[in-house]
């Protein structure tokens, strides 16, 4: 009995299990499990479970049996459709190979295989290609970086473009290969788009100061192009690594690039100069402006005003020519002697002349004037020439007044 229980389920040959020996223990488990109760040896069983006896399970048996294990079967069927979406992807859902619906994150189901399939895609993770050059600046692709400007200069740019998914429906169904047939049309577009951009301007504008309008304008004209073909991706950002001109020319354009700052250094420092002596120049014509202006006022107004004076003149002349006459005549001998030396000679005793440079007298008594003694000179001084002078035999016949008014 013991080798008999050792040997239960095996063949004597010691060869691979008796398949009904494994059934009928398995369809006695899972009695037990669904509730029955095993046969009893003496009720025409083996003692082993449900069977006959002749060592067959029975039909009853068996369909318990077979109602188990279809219904664990379809437990993991149904499981199977459950799947957890992450708050930076979306799922979509095909229906028998068609789209069907999205769904949003958190722990969603769908219909199990074969009805329905879901394809989880990550929106917000950065993808990157890279236009020109792998890996780094050194490892140049020339049939990617060599392109041509509006000034027909060939020029080597390389860039980088970060693109993200925007529609994960279109994602899916407009590439051919997801990943790698997005960065394929990405790459191309990348392509189509710089050359486009940098055709339409000028080597000296790239080079220099366009970097930032150029990687700008690269990035509109790409998601232009990647809508158009509802590609289903967003164009985050185009990075310009490095714009320079082909490397056997190199040399020359560096030559051309100092020839151009040199001319640019002196055009500066003649617009120095011209805005440093410009301004003086016009500051001083300006002044001769002012003088000549202010000239032509005074005169204008001198004239204006002996006019005036001469008609106030002649108002007064006609009411009393004499006294006018007179009058005239004192103030112009005031203001000629007032502005000549002054002599008084004496003539009365022979031919003896004595010469008194009055005026040299009057400032001699004007610095004195603080003396007692010398302040009764300077009236006299000043009276002399109005004492009437009196001449000589050998002197000329007075002149009359009246006279030397009318010359």
């Amino acid at each position: 009995m013991a080798q008999n229980d050792d040997n239960r389920g095996r063949r004597p040959d010691d060869g691979p299990p008796d398949l009904e020996e494994v059934f009928r223990q398995l369809n006695q488990k899972l009695s037990r499990l669904l509730g029955g109760k095993p046969q009893q040896p003496g009720n025409g069983g083996n003692g082993n479970g449900f069977g006959g006896g002749n060592g067959m399970p029975s039909q009853r048996g068996m369909a318990f049996g077979a109602v188990g294990i279809a219904a664990v079967l379809g437990g993991l069927w149904l499981a199977s459709g459950f799947y957890v979406v992450d708050a930076r992807e979306q799922g979509v859902v095909l229906r028998l190979g068609s789209y069907d619906r999205i769904s949003d994150s958190g722990l969603q189901w769908h219909a199990p295989y074969p009805f329905e399939k879901v394809e989880i895609v990550n929106l917000t993770e950065l993808r990157s290609i890279e236009v020109g050059y792998r890996n780094n600046a050194k490892n140049r692709v020339l049939e990617e970086s060599l392109m041509l400007t509006e000034d027909q200069n060939i020029i080597d740019v390389q860039l980088s473009v970060q693109y993200d998914i925007k529609d994960a429906r279109e994602f899916l169904f407009n590439n051919l290969a997801q990943e790698d047939g997005a960065q394929d049309v990405v790459k191309q577009a990348a392509e189509t788009a710089i050359r486009e951009v940098v055709g339409r301007n000028k080597v000296d504008f790239v080079l220099n100061e366009g970097r930032g309008q150029i990687a700008s304008d690269t990035q509109r004209v790409m998601q232009q192009i990647l809508d158009r073909y509802r590609m289903g991706v967003r164009v985050a950002k185009v990075n310009i690594n490095d714009v320079q001109p082909p490397e056997p020319v190199i040399a020359a354009f560096d030559d051309a690039v100092k020839a151009g700052q040199d001319k640019e250094k002196l055009r500066n420092e003649g617009l120095a100069y011209a805005n440093e002596v410009v301004p003086k120049a016009q500051g001083l014509a300006s002044r001769l402006l002012e003088e000549a202006e202010g000239y032509r006022q005074r005169v204008v107004s001198t004239a204006e005003g002996d006019a005036a004076r001469f008609q106030s003149v002649v108002a007064e002349y006609n009411k009393a020519p004499k006294v006018m006459r007179d009058r005239l005549y004192l103030d112009m001998m005031q203001q000629v002697l007032s502005n000549s030396s002054k002599v008084y000679v004496d003539q009365k005793n022979g031919n003896n002349l004595l010469y008194l440079p009055l005026d040299k007298l009057m400032q001699q008594t004007a610095g004195d004037a603080r003396a007692a003694d010398a302040k009764p000179a300077a009236p006299a001084a000043e009276a002399a020439p109005a004492s009437p002078v009196q001449p000589n035999n050998n002197a000329r016949p007075p002149v009359d007044r009246d006279v030397i008014r009318g010359r």
